[in-house]
C-alpha cells in the first residue's frame, strides 16, 4: 500500500517531466524553423514563444502547468536575469563608458522615477488601489528589459551612443527599482514590523556595487593572461569561467547582509569585460546558444502563467494603465530627462519606445505575488498584461525601428552638420552595419 502511495506521485512527476521534455524539443525544433521566417517580416520569436506558452497553459488548453507562487518559477526568471544582464554588461565599452555615460544616467536618476511616478498616478486614478500599492505598480513598471531590447542593443545598424545607452540603462534599472519593489511590498505585508526604507535600499546598492566590482577585478586577475598560460585552457571553458563570474558575483551579494545581486552581476560584468576583452570575446561567441535556450524557457513558462481572465480582471482599466504605460509614461519621462542633451529629436524618440517591458518586471511581480500581500494577484495581472503587451509590441517593431533610426543618422551625417554638437554627434554614431544586413530575433 505504501509503495503504491509512493509510485503514483512518482508517476505523476514522470509524465509531466516527459511532456515538458517533449514540448521543449518541438520549441526548439520549430522555433529554428521559424528563425528564417522571421528574418524575413515581422515576426518576433519572443512573441511566438509567449504564445505558444499561453496556448499549452491554463489559459489554453492546459497541458502545461506551472504555479506562479513556487520557487521554480521565480528561480527561472533570475537565472535567466543573470544570464541576460552579464552577457550585456560584458558589452559595455570602456570608450563609450568614460566619455558617454550622461545619457544613461539621466535616464536613471530622472526618467525611470518619473516613468514610476507617472504610472503610479494612472493606476491611483483607475483602479481601487491604494498609493503604496500603486506605487508598487509603478516600481514594477518602470525597469526596461535586458532581454527584449538585446535585439536592439546588439544591432550594429543602431548607432553607438544609443545602443550604449539603452545596454547601461537596461542593464542597470533592473537593480535600482528591485530595492523600491522589496521596500513598497515590506510596506504591504502584514506583520511586517519595522522597515526602514532609506538604510535598506542604501545597503542594497552599496553592498551590489562592492561585490560586483571586487568579483570582476577578482576574476580577471585569477585567469592567466599570458598565451602559453592560456593555451591548456578551452575557449568554452573560459566561456563557463566568465559565466561562474557571474553566479559568483549574484551569490555573494543576496548572501548576508542581503545586497543587490543584479547590480553585482551588472558591475563584474562590465569589469570583466573591461579588463579581460579575451574572455569576453570567448563568452561573446558561446553566449547565443544559451541566450536562446534561457529565453525560450522562461517566455513559454511566462505566456503559461497566463489567462484571459486573469489578464484582464480589471477591464478597461487594465487596457488604460498598458496604454498609458508603453505610450504616455515612458517617452513623457525620457524626453523630459534629455531635455538640453546634444540628442535629436529621432534619438530621443527612439530610446522612448524602445523601453519594453519583459523578464525583470515578470521576475519582480512573482515576488510580489508570492507575498501575503492583499492585492498581490491584481497587481501581478496588471504587470503580465503589461509585460504579454510590450513582447507583442516591442518585438514586431524592434527591426523596422533599427531600419528608421539607421535611415535618419545616415540622412543627417550626408547632410550638413557643423560646430561642436555636430563633431559630438558624428563620433557618437560609430560605424554602423550595411542597410541590408538582416538578423533573427
Amino acid at each position: 500500500m505504501a509503495a503504491a502511495h509512493l509510485h503514483l506521485p512518482l508517476a505523476a512527476v514522470s509524465h509531466r517531466f516527459e511532456v515538458s521534455a517533449l514540448l521543449l524539443g518541438a520549441l526548439l525544433v520549430v522555433g529554428a524553423l521559424a528563425s528564417g521566417l522571421a528574418r524575413r517580416s515581422f515576426l518576433s520569436l519572443t512573441a511566438v514563444f509567449v504564445l505558444a506558452g499561453f496556448v499549452l497553459g491554463d489559459g489554453g488548453v492546459g497541458v502545461v502547468h506551472f504555479d506562479a507562487r513556487s520557487g521554480f518559477v521565480a528561480d527561472l526568471a533570475t537565472v535567466a536575469l543573470i544570464v541576460i544582464l552579464f552577457r550585456d554588461g560584458l558589452e559595455v565599452e570602456s570608450e563609450m563608458l568614460q566619455t558617454h555615460w550622461h545619457l544613461p544616467l539621466r535616464k536613471l536618476v530622472l526618467a525611470m522615477p518619473l516613468t514610476a511616478a507617472i504610472i503610479a498616478l494612472v493606476t491611483r486614478a483607475l483602479t481601487d488601489l491604494s498609493w503604496t500599492e500603486a506605487f508598487l505598480v509603478g516600481a514594477l513598471l518602470s525597469p526596461t528589459d535586458p532581454v527584449l531590447s538585446s535585439s536592439v542593443v546588439t544591432d550594429p545598424r543602431v548607432p553607438r551612443l544609443v545602443r550604449h545607452s539603452l545596454n547601461l540603462e537596461s542593464g542597470l534599472n533592473d537593480g535600482l527599482a528591485l530595492p523600491a519593489v522589496l521596500a513598497l511590498s515590506a510596506a504591504l505585508t502584514p506583520g511586517a514590523g519595522h522597515f526602514v526604507w532609506w538604510q535598506f535600499v542604501l545597503a542594497d546598492l552599496a553592498i551590489g556595487l562592492g561585490v560586483g566590482l571586487a568579483v570582476g577585478f577578482a576574476s580577471a586577475k585569477l585567469i592567466p593572461r599570458g598565451q602559453r598560460l592560456q593555451d591548456g585552457i578551452p575557449p568554452h571553458q573560459k566561456a563557463l569561467y566568465a559565466l561562474g563570474t557571474a553566479f559568483v558575483a549574484y551569490g555573494l551579494a543576496v548572501l548576508t547582509p542581503h545586497g543587490n545581486g543584479l547590480i553585482a552581476v551588472f558591475v563584474a560584468a562590465i569589469t570583466l569585460g573591461i579588463r579581460r576583452p579575451d574572455i569576453r570575446a570567448n563568452f561573446s561567441r558561446q553566449a547565443p546558444d544559451l541566450v536562446e535556450i534561457v529565453k525560450l524557457g522562461i517566455f513559454v513558462v511566462f505566456g503559461s502563467l497566463l489567462t484571459l481572465h486573469g489578464l484582464f480582471g480589471l477591464g478597461w482599466a487594465a487596457v488604460a494603465i498598458v496604454a498609458a504605460t508603453l505610450l504616455v509614461a515612458r517617452p513623457v519621462a525620457v524626453f523630459a530627462a534629455l531635455a538640453g542633451t546634444a540628442t535629436d529629436t529621432a534619438t530621443r524618440a527612439f530610446m522612448a519606445w524602445f523601453g519594453p517591458k519583459g523578464v525583470a518586471t515578470m521576475t519582480f511581480s512573482l515576488l510580489v505575488l508570492s507575498d501575503r500581500i492583499a492585492s498581490g494577484t491584481q497587481i501581478f495581472n496588471l504587470a503580465a498584461l503589461t509585460v504579454f503587451v510590450s513582447i507583442i509590441v516591442h518585438g514586431v517593431t524592434d527591426t523596422a525601428g533599427a531600419e528608421w533610426i539607421t535611415r535618419r543618422s545616415e540622412g543627417a551625417e550626408r547632410g550638413p552638420i557643423s560646430g561642436r554638437r555636430g563633431r559630438r554627434r558624428r563620433a557618437a554614431r560609430g560605424p554602423s552595419a550595411s542597410r541590408g544586413t538582416r538578423r533573427a530575433r
